[in-house]
């Protein structure tokens, strides 16, 4: 690959306090695969400034629909997670989902070529359980450092106001994680027919333990009972100028005509065992556990049937965390799990304020027992007179030991930024995107998917045009040849040099 040599002086990386600093990608761990470390204050600059980025819509998901509905469980996993919501066949809660696109502001089009949020809110009798993930089982990027870089290019040039295909396949290139997701949002499941048209998926891996306190490793699916439909690019443009609230209108025209959408909920299951011996990190979010190894275990189903009766109360004031857990299932070492579980609830306490759970869409219907008093926006009775300390004399709340997950059995006791010398599995970012393209995708789905990123990436423009260009033809490549070779030919490079690029 040719490169430009330029003589070009580089200045620091610093903390907001001027501080420089050397690992701006990967978070502090314990071990390659182990949990984060809260001392990584990184991390922490990094997505709380993110995460005030915008006022006051959201950073991301910002544009998005939702329905009240029910969660009915149809099949016995008891043996996998004591989770009072699947305790029983038959047994029901209700529930929230909000649907969004990610990176467009509130007022664009719901046929933007974007992924799409699948964020839900289950109201148990042990908590509020929030799911909160996308219409793909992959990210754009595994570890929680990268995601507000990550997002700014998906948002505006900070010169020109405008999306920029260069910042984006700049971004792509020089994360070759990426191409998984990539080649997923460039084809046409980039842009769903419908919200009622597509999947859903928690992405991320879970922990499910059950009464014995064994744990096994889960991931989440819902499958759409209406069929996947999806537009071409032409369809989507022209969808563009016909209805860009179409996803929106859909979704309140068939629950108002009583087609109440519905989704099959499906886990995956690995045990610690398997966990160990997976050629891939289990806990990557740029990376699928194959159905062929891991098959989709039926659990239940969700039903969309009521709408709000006002957007703002409901839809816009939803907020949606991770950390929102219940006793039976747990975190996992997935790094940008770990991420969102203090980037998400920090961004809901900016935005809608540090009682944001007492708005009635948030708010647990079941008993909520804490010592946080006072705040913005409280109320509620402010936990009337009862003490607000603990440990004390006087009231009657305390910490129930029946809910005290097993401990973790840690993989190592060295803390380090591990990614750049992590195992070949760990940074094989082809196989499953070659997969994909090769097994999944039919004839005409593969047409689409170059002619989507043969038009996207025609928009590069600036003096390191070729240069990204033959970069991210070296992912292309590797992923798979041909594929490699219909990209480069539509975008007029010389095949062979875009082979020879590969080396």
């Amino acid at each position: 690959m040719s490169m430009e040599n330029e003589n070009i002086t580089h200045r620091k990386l610093t903390t907001a306090s001027g501080r420089p600093y050397a690992e701006h990608e990967n978070t502090q761990s314990v071990g390659s695969r182990g949990p984060l470390l809260l001392q990584d204050f990184i991390l922490h600059e990094k997505m709380a400034h993110f995460n005030r980025e915008r006022i006051p819509e959201r950073v991301v998901h910002a544009k998005g629909s939702g329905a009240y509905g029910t969660f009915k469980v149809t099949h016995d996993i008891t043996r996998y997670t004591k989770a009072k919501i699947f305790s029983e066949i038959g047994k029901s809660c209700r529930i929230f989902l909000r649907f969004s696109t990610v990176g467009g502001e509130k007022g664009s089009s719901d046929a933007e070529r974007d992924p799409r949020g699948f964020a839900l809110k289950f109201y148990t009798e042990d908590g509020n359980w929030d799911l909160v993930g996308n219409n793909t089982p992959v990210f754009f990027v595994k570890d929680p450092k990268k995601f507000s870089d990550f997002i700014h290019t998906q948002k505006r040039d900070p010169r020109t106001n405008l999306k920029s295909p260069t910042m984006m396949w700049d971004f792509w290139s020089l994360n070759p994680e990426s191409l998984h997701q990539v080649m997923i949002l460039m084809s046409d499941r980039g842009t769903p027919l419908t919200y009622r048209h597509m999947d859903g998926f928690g992405s991320h891996t879970y922990s499910m333990i059950n009464a014995e306190n064994e744990r096994v490793w889960v991931k989440f699916h819902f499958k759409t009972q209406q069929g996947i439909k999806n537009l071409d690019a032409a369809q989507a443009s022209q969808m563009h100028a016909v209805d860009m609230d179409h996803a929106q209108r859909d979704l309140v025209e068939a629950i108002d005509n009583k087609e109440f959408p519905k989704w099959t909920l499906k886990i995956q299951v690995m045990t610690e065992a398997e966990a160990k011996s997976f050629r891939w990190n289990p806990f990557d979010l740029t990376k699928i556990w194959p159905h062929a190894e891991f098959p989709l275990i039926e659990v239940g189903e969700i039903e969309l049937n009521q709408l709000p009766n006002n957007y703002f109360a409901h839809v816009e004031q939803a907020a949606f965390a991770p950390s929102n857990l219940v006793d039976g299932i747990g975190f996992s070492p997935d790094r940008m799990l770990q991420g969102r579980i203090l980037s998400y609830a920090d961004a809901q306490r900016y935005r809608l304020g540090i009682n944001y759970e007492q708005i009635p869409v948030n708010r647990c219907p079941f008993m909520v027992n804490n010592f946080h008093r006072d705040g913005q926006m409280r109320i509620d009775e402010n936990g009337n007179d009862d003490p607000n300390y603990f440990p004390n004399s006087f009231g009657d709340v305390v910490p129930d030991q029946a809910y005290k997950e097993p401990a973790w059995e840690l993989d190592s006791n060295v803390a380090d930024w591990y990614d750049r010398n992590a195992g070949e599995g760990d940074n094989d970012h082809f196989t499953q995107p070659g997969d994909l393209y090769r097994k999944v995708l039919s004839t005409e789905d593969r047409k689409h998917l170059v002619n989507n990123i043969v038009g996207s990436m025609n928009g590069i423009n600036g003096p390191r045009r070729m240069q990204i260009i033959n970069l991210q033809l070296c992912h292309f490549f590797r992923a798979d040849i041909q594929l490699g070779m219909a990209i480069a030919k539509g975008l007029g490079v010389d095949v062979e040099q875009a082979m020879s690029s590969r080396h």
